[in-house]
C-alpha cells in the first residue's frame, strides 16, 4: 500500500457541490426530517437482529437435525449481512442516529459480525471514502495477488480465470475479518497512524481487538460447543456457512458499486494530484444499481445507492431513495456522469465481464 499523498483538484468553476449539498439541505429542511434514521430504519433494525440471532438461539436449545441446523446457519449468515449493511455501516458513519452514544452502539455491532471499529473506520471511512477506486489508496481494490480489480495492478496468469473463481473466494471476506485480517490491518493502520477521528492509543487498541475476538470465538463457537446438542465439526461447518453466505452477499454487493465497467480507477498526476475535485471524483468511480427494487433497496440498507452514499455517508441510507431524484438532476445539469445499472442482474453481469477483461494479459488487452 503507498503513503504518498494525494490531493484532490480545487477547481470546480460549475460549484456543483455546493449547489447539490444546497439542495439536499433544502429538501431535509422543507421536509422537517433529520438526516440520521428513523422508525423505518428501527424497525430494520430489529429483523436483521432477530435473522441473525434468532437461529442462533435455536439451534443452542432445541437439538433440531443435522439439515434444520445448517438451513439457519444460512439464515444467520443472511442477518449477518443485513446488520452490517444497514445497523453497523449507519453506525459508524454516524448515520444511525443524531445521538453519539447510539451510533456507537450501531456501529459496535461489527464486533459480533467479526470485525473491529477501528480496522472498519480507517479502511471503509478514511481510505475507501476518500481515496475511492485510486489504486494503492483505496484498500478495497486490493486483494492481494489472487484477484485483480483494477487495471493499474499487477497482472499475474492465474488472474484470466478470476471471473470463474472470484465468486468462491468471496465468501471468505468475514471468515478472514474473524481470523487474520483484523490483526494485519491494526498493526498496519497503527504503524501508519492512521485514524477515524480521535486516534486511539495502541494499547487501548491492542486490547480491544484481543478481547473483542475471544468474546466472539466464546459466543460462536465455544458456546455451541457446550450448549448445543451438535457435534463439533457441525459447529465449525455452521460457523463457515453462516460466514461465508454473509462474505458473498458483501463482496458482492460492494463490487457491483465500484468493480465494473462504468466505474473508473484514476491516478494522479506526477504531483500527486488528482483531475477532479473529491465529489466530482466520486462520480466517476462509483455506480448505483437496482435501484427501482424495493427488496434490493431495503436489504442491501442503500448500498446499491453509492453515489448518494459516497458524496453524502452521513445521511442515512433510509433517505437516498428520495434525495438520489436531486444528485442525479444535478449531475445531468452539470454534464457530470451518474452511473447506474437499472438492474441488479446488468449489474451483475458488467462486474463479471470486467473481471474477465481485467484477466486478460495487459499487452492484449490496451
Amino acid at each position: 500500500m503507498e503513503n504518498k499523498s494525494i490531493r484532490f483538484s480545487r477547481k470546480d468553476s460549475a460549484q456543483f457541490f455546493k449547489t447539490l449539498n444546497k439542495r439536499v439541505n433544502t429538501y431535509f429542511k422543507e421536509n422537517n426530517i433529520k438526516k440520521t434514521g428513523n422508525w423505518k430504519l428501527h424497525i430494520k433494525t430489529v429483523i436483521m437482529f432477530t435473522l441473525f440471532l434468532a437461529p442462533y438461539f435455536l439451534i443452542l436449545t432445541l437439538g433440531l437435525p443435522i439439515w434444520a441446523n445448517l438451513l439457519l446457519t444460512i439464515i444467520m449468515g443472511v442477518g449477518m449481512a443485513g446488520v452490517g449493511m444497514n445497523v453497523m455501516h449507519d453506525g459508524n458513519h454516524g448515520a444511525y442516529s443524531n445521538n453519539k452514544w447510539v451510533n456507537k452502539i450501531m456501529g459496535g455491532s461489527i464486533y459480533i459480525l467479526a470485525g473491529n471499529v477501528y480496522n472498519w473506520q480507517v479502511q471503509h471511512n478514511v481510505l475507501h471514502h476518500t481515496y475511492t477506486n485510486i489504486h494503492e489508496h483505496d484498500e478495497d481494490l486490493e486483494a492481494g495477488r489472487i484477484l485483480r480489480f483494477s487495471k493499474h495492478a499487477e497482472w499475474r496468469k492465474h488472474h484470466k480465470f478470476q471471473h470463474f473463481y472470484s465468486v468462491f473466494l468471496y465468501g471468505l471476506l468475514t471468515f478472514n475479518w474473524a481470523i487474520t485480517t483484523d490483526f494485519q490491518q491494526m498493526y498496519r493502520y497503527m504503524k501508519r497512524n492512521l485514524s477515524y477521528g480521535k486516534k486511539p492509543s495502541k494499547i487501548g487498541n491492542w486490547s480491544t481487538l484481543v478481547i473483542t475476538k475471544l468474546l466472539y470465538i466464546t459466543i460462536w463457537i465455544v458456546l455451541p460447543l457446550l450448549f448445543a446438542n451438535v457435534a463439533w465439526w457441525q459447529v465449525l461447518l455452521g460457523f463457515f456457512i453462516m460466514h461465508y453466505v454473509a462474505g458473498v452477499i458483501l463482496s458482492v454487493v460492494f463490487q457491483l458499486a465500484h468493480v465494473v465497467d462504468d466505474a473508473e480507477t484514476p491516478l494522479p498526476d506526477e504531483t500527486g494530484t488528482m483531475k477532479n475535485t473529491w465529489a466530482i471524483h466520486q462520480l466517476f468511480t462509483t455506480v448505483n444499481f437496482g435501484t427501482k427494487n424495493k427488496i434490493v433497496n431495503w436489504f442491501t440498507g442503500g448500498l446499491n445507492h453509492q453515489v448518494e452514499h459516497h458524496i453524502f455517508p452521513n445521511i442515512s441510507h433510509i433517505h437516498y431513495t428520495n434525495i438520489s431524484k436531486i444528485v442525479k438532476q444535478t449531475a445531468n445539469e452539470f454534464n457530470l456522469p451518474y452511473n447506474e445499472y437499472k438492474t441488479t442482474r446488468k449489474a451483475i453481469i458488467s462486474h463479471f465481464k470486467h473481471l474477465k477483461e481485467l484477466g486478460k494479459k495487459p499487452a492484449l488487452q490496451y
